[in-house]
């Protein structure tokens, strides 16, 4: 849970910079400021610019914000006269100013000469806002690394084009994240760069085991000594990793998959399915000091490696038409954190910020912008402050929107 209390008066805005502190906005007022000059001085003077204030950045931010609550392709939307203009927030900037924030806006506006990482852009902005997720809250010992949902709006998919849709489509990232299962608060975030279309891009390594042992290191990186349990999709699901983490003091439970997992090491005779027919509910188990490799019937064959779970210990899953069905405590553990993933999907991927700009680092930092107002929130609930107020996640955002724009009223919207 949170780390620290918060006083029954804290707001949305309060919570937010928890993750996103003044200090941070500043730097993006200096930094855009500073990318603006130099544009400037290599393109042409801009008669039409006037330095960017922190009132100013806290709005623009303010307007992105509102993107995730009212779905809209553009942000532009706001100052239109069509069915996705706000009037109520149109008057506090001027469209035009907002466009020339928008075309200078930064977060590192110069390459220093050490760096090499492609992320250059936002990887300080990544840096300090996993400082505020890792001092804010205090994980569950049950985790699970996983890519969040972060696609398109359906609603944009059913109404575009074929052609717009592939534009849109091409991301050149991947984000995961490593995720406590029982609030649904994102600890760790970990993005991978396609870099190139050659054989190393993401493309390339897109089923194979390194990279995604790669990525689970480097969410797992501050987990060593803490006894976590850390659920894993079949990508990422393999022997070594497994062994690996356990000298850590981590301890794993994953899906296997033989087309899709790493199974180096394992016995051939358990991912292979047996001949005769087998009633649901039915598991065979090898184990090699504290691994166990679990292949469990139900409807079909499901295989899991852990080191979490005895496997001698029974749980159950309850199915509504079918009752209960038999199976190892690993089993039972490893749905119920899944489903919780899905719930947290659903009810919050689709409070991701709409804008789509083409800049890579741009796409990341809305991502990560979304994916902090989203812990917000999860911390407000666990707090004093939602027994006073008890907004919902949409008037949350709300909330957020006009205390960024400095707008007075209080009261939630319905």
């Amino acid at each position: 849970g949170p780390t620290r209390k918060m006083p029954l008066t804290a707001s949305a805005m309060d919570f937010f910079q928890l993750f996103v502190p003044d200090n941070v906005l500043k730097n993006m007022v200096v930094q855009t400021n500073m990318y603006a000059k130099k544009y400037q001085e290599r393109f042409g003077s801009d008669d039409a610019w006037i330095d960017v204030t922190l009132t100013e950045m806290k709005a623009f931010l303010g307007y992105m914000i509102s993107t995730s609550i009212h779905h809209c392709e553009s942000v532009l939307s706001i100052w239109s006269s069509g069915f996705y203009s706000n009037k109520s927030i149109a008057l506090i900037m001027t469209q035009s100013r907002f466009e020339k924030i928008l075309k200078y806006f930064h977060v590192v506006a110069f390459r220093s000469s050490q760096t090499t990482h492609g992320l250059y852009k936002i990887q300080p902005f990544l840096d300090s806002l996993q400082n505020g997720f890792d001092s804010a809250f205090r994980p569950s010992q049950a985790q699970v690394l996983h890519e969040p949902l972060i696609d398109e709006d359906p609603v944009f998919i059913a109404t575009c084009t074929e052609r717009e849709l592939r534009k849109r489509k091409k991301r050149k990232f991947s984000l995961w994240v490593r995720q406590c299962s029982s609030t649904g608060f994102i600890c760790q975030i970990y993005v991978h760069l396609k870099e190139g279309s050659g054989a190393d891009g993401l493309d390339a390594l897109k089923n194979k085991p390194q990279l995604h042992s790669m990525v689970a290191k480097s969410l797992c990186q501050n987990a060593s000594g803490k006894n976590y349990i850390i659920f894993t999709g079949p990508s990422i699901t393999s022997l070594n990793l497994f062994e690996e983490f356990e000298k850590q003091e981590i301890y794993c439970c994953g899906l296997l998959s033989a087309r899709k997992s790493d199974c180096t090491g394992l016995p051939p005779s358990m991912l292979s399915n047996p001949e005769t027919p087998q009633s649901r509910g039915q598991y065979r188990i090898r184990m090699k000091g504290n691994m166990s490799l679990i292949c469990w019937y139900n409807k079909g064959h499901f295989r899991f490696l852990t080191n979490a779970y005895s496997p001698v210990q029974q749980g159950v899953i309850i199915k509504r038409k079918s009752g209960e069905i038999p199976c190892p405590l690993a089993v039972e553990a490893f749905a119920a954190h899944l489903s919780y993933i899905c719930k947290y999907d659903d009810k919050y991927s689709k409070y991701f910020i709409s804008h789509k700009p083409n800049k890579t680092w741009q796409q990341v930092f809305w991502f990560a912008i979304s994916i902090a107002i989203n812990n917000a929130y999860i911390l407000y609930k666990m707090s004093e402050a939602y027994h006073v107020t008890r907004y919902s996640r949409a008037q949350f955002g709300e909330r957020l929107v006009k205390e960024l724009l400095g707008l007075e009223d209080t009261s939630p919207s319905h």
